[in-house]
């Protein structure tokens, strides 16, 4: 059994102000592997009292200086690289060659990408009888999730040290020893004291201290929209800052003229990917009304060549979600789907065959879906497909911008063109086109309810920086 149980606070391992613990399940096992202390609003006090000291001396560091410390950074997250890609299919379930493929990878690409941006970034300009300046915010909250554990970290701590703020991370208590591992790298790479602090927790004990202190200038979140919701309440009467990255219904228009075999299989495989456990994930298929009866033999071969199991297994293309919570959840919309009268092409409720322990879920397939069923409306973060049949173009469109929700959108096209004409008129903040991928120097966020600002790139960069105006009196 591992034992995490100090906080990173002040360039120092530290233990809690109150004693408390929480055990570390590994979801394919449903046995605990670690403990974490769990924070309390005194340790809050702690770290943003350190984060506010440092950001006096941290904020006024060049530009090379960062880039310097980034470049150590990269270096000490290569040597680390495999023992967080074994942490995350371990606390949350990610198949091994996920884990090492995109999982850790992003944490690199994160920092990487912030290092380019600080070379050429413009801090300051003339604009007239003005000077234009970017300033860094000041110290800044960021609170990520468990599903893309390093990647939400790393694309809030990197932009935020790159602009020169401070930082007080609170990772999912869910799946924290990756975060714990970050730390370490930052650590060992020179970051100075207090400009990154570590406090694991939940949100009532550490999440809302946070969100309403004082000092905080900036809460960055990624979670659910509830949740995201507790969080501006709780910064709304100190005016801070609040970026939000929420959740995600996101619709794949098969158009009339796509490949119908390859835009069906790939979106099956995506939609799964990370067992559906991505805010992003295109979990409603519209496909024309004619042909969903081959669109729904297409994804039926597909689910079940999903190959579910052990994520440290070589053959595992699916591991479980991450907890007894979240498989509760997900067996609870199933049902509901089949209650509903939605046509169940494979899958449904209960574990796969001969994986009786571990939180797994069957890879499932709905048909003949309409937009008004719960498993088209709510965000199931697991592997279940909804394909809905469409009549028009039109009605197509109005189907994928009829929900709460606006993070992500895909079209599938024979023609690029035509595709980018769909993708103009969907209320997302993101489209892929024929399976695109993404581009960790464009921007990530959503429309509606799946949140409001940017992370990743430029724009995610710019959300950690404030705008001066410094106006000059003209020459005598």
């Amino acid at each position: 059994m591992q034992e995490h149980l100090k906080f990173y606070i002040n360039g120092e391992w530290v233990g809690p102000a109150t004693p408390a613990t929480l055990d570390v399940i590994n979801p394919a096992t449903e046995a605990a592997f670690a403990t974490i202390s769990m924070g309390s609003s005194a340790d809050v006090d702690n770290a943003v009292a350190a984060a506010k000291t440092a950001f006096e001396s941290f904020s006024k560091t060049t530009v090379t200086e960062r880039i310097e410390l980034f470049g150590a950074i990269l270096g000490e997250y290569q040597k680390r690289y495999n023992e967080i890609a074994d942490a995350i299919s371990t606390e949350m379930g990610a198949p091994t060659g996920l884990s090492k493929a995109a999982q850790a990878g992003t944490g690199m690409a994160h920092f990487a990408t912030a290092m380019e941006i600080l070379k050429t970034f413009v801090w300051e300009e003339t604009k007239g009888a003005y000077l234009l300046r970017r300033e860094p915010v000041g110290v800044c909250g960021l609170i990520t999730p468990w599903n893309w554990p390093i990647n939400q970290i790393a694309c809030k701590v990197a932009p935020a040290l790159a602009a020169g703020c401070t930082v007080i991370l609170k990772p999912s208590e869910v799946a924290p020893v990756n975060a714990i591992i970050m730390a370490e790298v930052l650590a060992a790479a020179g970051v100075p004291k207090g400009v990154f602090n570590l406090i694991n927790g939940d949100g009532p004990g550490v999440g809302e201290p946070m969100s309403s202190h004082p000092d905080i200038h900036m809460m960055s979140f990624t979670g659910s929209t509830r949740a995201g919701i507790l969080v501006a309440k709780a910064s709304a009467d100190t005016v801070k800052r609040v970026s939000q990255e929420l959740g995600g219904k996101s619709a794949n228009i098969v158009l009339e003229d796509a490949d119908l075999q390859a835009a069906v299989s790939s979106g099956v495989v995506t939609c799964f990917t990370n067992s559906g456990q991505s805010c992003n994930a295109p979990t409603r298929m519209l496909v024309p009304a004619a042909k969903q009866s081959e669109a729904l033999e297409i994804a039926k071969a597909t689910a079940e060549s999903m190959q579910p199991g052990d994520p440290f297994a070589e053959s595992t293309t699916m591991g479980p979600v991450v907890s007894e919570v979240q498989f509760n959840k997900i067996q609870g919309l199933i049902q509901a789907g089949i209650d509903e009268g939605a046509e169940l092409v494979t899958g449904g409720t209960g574990k796969p065959a001969g994986l009786e322990t571990g939180y797994f879920v069957k890879p499932t397939i709905f048909g003949n879906v309409n937009n008004e069923m719960t498993i088209a409306r709510e965000e199931v973060f697991g592997p279940v497909l909804t394909i809905l049949p469409y009549q028009t173009e039109a009605e197509a469109i109005a189907i994928a911008n009829d929900s709460p929700y606006g993070l992500s959108g895909y079209v599938q096209s024979g023609s690029v063109d035509h595709a980018v004409e769909v993708a103009a008129q969907l209320r997302t903040g993101n489209v892929h086109i024929n399976g695109s991928g993404p581009d960790f120097g464009a921007p990530f966020g959503g429309y509606k309810q799946s949140g409001n600002g940017r992370e990743w790139g430029v724009l995610g960069f710019e959300e950690f920086l404030e705008t001066k105006a410094v106006f000059v009196p003209a020459s005598s």
